[in-house]
């Protein structure tokens, strides 16, 4: 039946009763029923799924009958004279740089391992046994534990020998035991042997000891099925894996455990340790947010509402497998960044805080680019060594140097920044160009309370854009599509006394208005800034315009600089924190805890997870939290993730985090059937747009040629029990608060579930990538985007006006960040603008999913996508050199490129990975 093929002369003899499994860790045990008969011993193991009241291991769920132990001892029944010969091949990966005592330690664990057993591999077949209706199964220890050669020093390769009868059938999953006293890296099993060449188990995932849960870990086959379509000897395992990563929802989680469960965002203050730090909790009707992984700390000993911190450097806990893997950790990202921000940032403060004080001139700017900041030296050598290896620029001999790089934005031309059509071209082509919207008509309009805020009209008249447009009516400019705006006012201006009461913190709520030139070029001609309506003054808003004179131009450049404090804002706290990490993390814990790995909905969007949770962890630790480097060095301060909340609440919407959907919601396109995504840009030299729609469109074509190719029958998606529960799950515990809002997409047809899936997608990839990897780029030069300001543009009749007028130089950079401030949320800019050596990239795959799927026609589907990819990237790189598209080429003008696909390692200005890993 089966094709034999010569293997080693080792031969498991161990084909006894399956090794107890125990039962529930985590509240779930696993396996319902392992049974064999004949060769599979009828003397089987019975195992309840049972769901414990404690986060513990209940006692008498299963009983071994004459089995035998994990020493080898043979387990009674008998032995089959003929049968088939397979052997698995188990790759390993181990630490790439080991201490000198995890190298004895590992030396002498394969001294022992000659002489005992330490990995039990179990196969189970797709077949079922009729007299214990489970899968059929077989077992072996890893034998010998000699590593076989590798091309790679930290990839071992183990093997385990098997005899199965000629009946067995395909296995479809292997279930493994882990003796060891610690965790180990599985790679892959490859089962060698059966009929039709090489059976694939892709894993990339911790194996934990039994010490931490004597529950055994299910990997199965690289074969897609639908939940209808499981094979029947492998069925109860899809459900009980699935119930192993949900947990019960109670207790702490612990480093080893694989639970995903939701939470609110409570653990962002710390009232322990200092009241000013409380901050209110995020996710319920007060303040809506979507939910976090959970993680089960204590609550804090001042509020029983906020969750006790985990500071830095120790660990956030997320899901094992959702850990930075050891060449991220080693060269970028975990190691760098709790470097950063538990080593760096001090050293900043200790070198700059006594004397925190504003730029003096343009050349201090310049400094950091060529000559660098002298940090105190630390006398921990290992402190020193990492920050040597964060950052190419930090030197161990003598005094440290921080010298950054000196950003694109200004690179080229370093004057570009003070002109207006620079302002313009970044709303377009900056990183963060996602808020211009049309403007449609006059007047503008608050949806603020009016009994709150005042007034609802804008002070940006018709009349008063009229005087800008000296060449054409208001009416022709509306009706030719010509007028636009950037308004932050109705998000910002019931934040705004808070934020001005704070020290060193002065903002205004601000909207933009520019107009669209015949040249192509976008220009702003009005700046409304507004403060919140006092008993003591009812002007509390200014409209600003260019002016002709040498006063009003340096005002102008004050007004754009509290315009580009706001933008930077809400960019990173609404466009990049919410719209793409927080919100993609529910779809992350939905996706484990309600599809199989079997399923091919999972295998899709596997690659678009990897590492989220990670970095979001590491951001709630040390970036978003109450003290964090946002509230430092942003203008809302402590009110920063209350105003994220808020955007989400007035604004977020699943459908609308569609591309295509979110340019008609601005006005920047129109529906036109005609165009490959139904949209025509109404600014075509819009490069985040013309360039995004590229690759929305060659996610969408891939996505929908994969669901059709699996949901080709009638009601396949409707019947598929799996998909709808993740696709409720995500609504109802994901986003509770927005779960009865009527926008949510149905899930009935292939066509609903490809629109969703692209959304998705899109989101981990291409929306990530052009609102991330561009913020050193454009942000790490302080007067191009500030972070905050802290100053108001000061009245004719106040003192600071007199000090403008006699230096305005000093006076412009006196309300920028002071030196301190700009120098941390440089370095911090850097860091999250930097590509991982591990980075995987849309449309590629990488070592670790080479056999991520066993189906051929999918295969050759993903290689029409990549070759999609490699096509828009040669389409990009031909729009950047059109001297047509202003906005991405022309003297001094760095091109477009945040959302070519591929790049390499670094700060790059380019590359889309595959999910948000930073």
């Amino acid at each position: 039946m089966f094709a034999l093929k010569p293997l080693s002369p080792f031969k498991s003899t161990f084909f006894g009763n399956p090794l107890r499994r125990a039962p529930a860790v985590n509240g779930v045990s696993r396996l319902s029923r392992m049974s064999r008969s004949g060769w599979y011993s009828a003397s089987c193991l019975t195992v309840r799924a049972v769901i414990s009241s404690e986060d513990k291991a209940v006692e008498g769920a299963g009983k071994l009958v004459e089995g035998k132990d994990v020493n080898g001892s043979m387990a009674s029944g008998s032995q089959a004279k003929d049968g088939i010969e397979v052997r698995a091949v188990v790759t390993i990966r181990k630490k790439m740089k080991e201490k000198i005592t995890e190298k004895i330690e590992h030396q002498w664990e394969l001294l022992m391992s000659g002489f005992g057993q330490k990995i039990l591999i179990q196969l189970i077949s797709e077949e079922i046994d009729p007299v214990t209706n489970s899968g059929k199964s077989v077992e072996s220890f890893v034998r010998g534990w000699v590593p076989k050669p590798s091309e790679h020093s930290h990839i071992i390769e183990y093997t385990a020998d098997f005899t199965v009868p000629s009946d067995f059938g395909n296995p479809g999953a292997v279930l493994i035991t882990n003796f060891q006293g610690k965790e180990f890296y599985l790679v892959e099993i490859v089962i060698h042997g059966f009929d039709g060449g090489p059976l694939f188990f892709p894993a990339n995932t911790w194996i934990h000891s039994r010490n931490d849960n004597p529950e055994s870990r299910i990997i199965f086959r690289n074969q897609t099925y639908l939940p209808s379509q499981t094979p029947a000897g492998i069925k109860d395992l899809r459900r009980e894996d699935i119930l192993s990563i949900r947990g019960n929802g109670k207790g702490e989680r612990k480093h080893h455990d694989r639970i995903y469960d939701y939470d609110v965002y409570n653990d962002l203050g710390n009232p322990d340790k200092d009241q000013d730090l409380a901050r209110p909790v995020l996710g319920g009707d007060e303040r809506p947010y979507p939910r976090r992984c959970r993680t089960g700390r204590r609550p804090t000993k001042t509020d029983p509402l906020s969750e006790s911190r985990i500071e830095k450097p120790h660990p956030v806990y997320v899901p094992r497998d959702e850990t930075f893997e050891e060449i991220k950790q080693n060269t970028f990202s975990a190691g760098r960044m709790k470097a950063l921000l538990h080593n760096l940032i001090p050293l900043i403060a200790a070198t700059l805080s006594s004397s925190d004080i504003p730029f003096m001139c343009f050349s201090d700017i310049d400094k950091l680019y060529n000559e660098g900041v002298v940090l105190k030296d630390d006398e921990n050598n290992e402190i020193g060594n990492l920050l040597e290896n964060m950052m190419k620029q930090v030197t161990g001999v003598g005094p440290r140097l921080l010298k950054y790089d000196i950003p694109a934005v200004v690179k080229r031309d370093r004057f570009a920044w003070l002109r207006d059509n620079e302002f313009g071209r970044q709303v377009l082509a900056g990183v963060n160009p996602v808020n211009i919207e049309i403007l449609k008509e006059f007047p503008i309009v608050s949806k603020l309370d009016p009994g709150i805020y005042g007034p609802p009209e804008s002070a940006i008249t018709k009349e008063l854009i009229q005087q800008e447009l000296p060449e054409m009516s208001v009416e022709r400019a509306i009706e030719e599509m010509r007028l636009f705006m950037l308004d932050y006012h109705d998000m910002l201006l019931p934040f705004m006394k808070g934020m001005n009461s704070l020290p060193g913190r002065k903002a205004y709520a601000s909207r933009t208005v520019f107009f669209y030139t015949k040249t192509g070029i976008l220009k702003p001609i009005a700046i409304e800034l507004s403060l919140p309506p006092t008993r003591s003054s009812s002007r509390n808003k200014h409209v600003y315009t260019q002016g002709h004179d040498a006063t009003t131009h340096w005002i102008w450049k004050l007004a754009k600089a509290h315009v580009c404090s706001n933008d930077a804002g809400i960019h990173q706290l609404v466009n990049h924190w919410l719209r793409t990490h927080a919100c993609m993390e529910p779809y992350i814990i939905a996706t484990h805890r309600q599809l199989s790995s079997m399923h091919p909905i999972y295998k899709l969007l596997h690659p678009h997870m990897r590492y989220t949770l990670e970095i979001n962890a590491l951001a709630r630790q040390g970036l978003i939290n109450g003290g964090g480097i946002i509230e430092f060095c942003f203008s809302p301060g402590k009110y920063a993730m209350e105003i994220s909340s808020a955007a989400y609440d007035s604004m977020w919407q699943f459908d609308l985090d569609a591309l295509p959907a979110d340019l008609i919601r601005r006005g920047m396109a129109v529906a036109d059937p005609s165009m490959p995504c139904g949209v025509k840009l109404v600014i075509e030299d819009y490069p985040y747009a013309a360039d995004g729609l590229l690759i929305w469109s060659a996610i969408k074509e891939w996505v929908e040629s994969y669901v059709e190719h699996f949901y080709s029958e009638p009601n396949s998606v409707t019947s598929d029990v799996e998909l709808q529960a993740w696709w409720n799950e995500i609504k109802d515990k994901g986003h509770p608060e927005k779960k009865n809002e009527p926008w949510w997409p149905k899930l009935n047809t292939k066509e609903d579930l490809s629109g969703i899936l692209t959304i998705m997608i899109w989101v981990a990839s291409g929306q990530h990538a052009a609102l991330n990897f561009g913020q050193y780029p454009f942000g790490g030069y302080v007067p191009n985007r500030p972070t905050l300001m802290r100053k108001l543009i000061p009245d004719e009749n106040d003192l600071d006006y007199e000090k403008l007028i006699l230096n305005p130089q000093h006076a412009f950079l006196s309300s920028l960040p002071t030196q301190l401030q700009a120098t941390k949320v440089m370095a911090v800019q850097e860091t999250l603008s930097t590509h991982s050596p591990d980075e995987e990239y849309l449309g590629k795959v990488s070592h670790l999913h080479r056999n991520w799927i066993n189906d051929q026609e999918v295969l050759k589907l993903f290689d029409r996508f990549s070759e999609r990819l490699e096509e828009i990237e040669e389409t990009i790189r031909k729009r950047n050199k059109n001297a047509r598209l202003k906005n991405r080429s022309g003297a001094g003008i760095p091109p477009y490129e945040l959302l070519l696909p591929s790049s390499d390692a670094g700060v790059t200005g380019r590359g889309i990975p595959n999910s948000i890993s930073i």
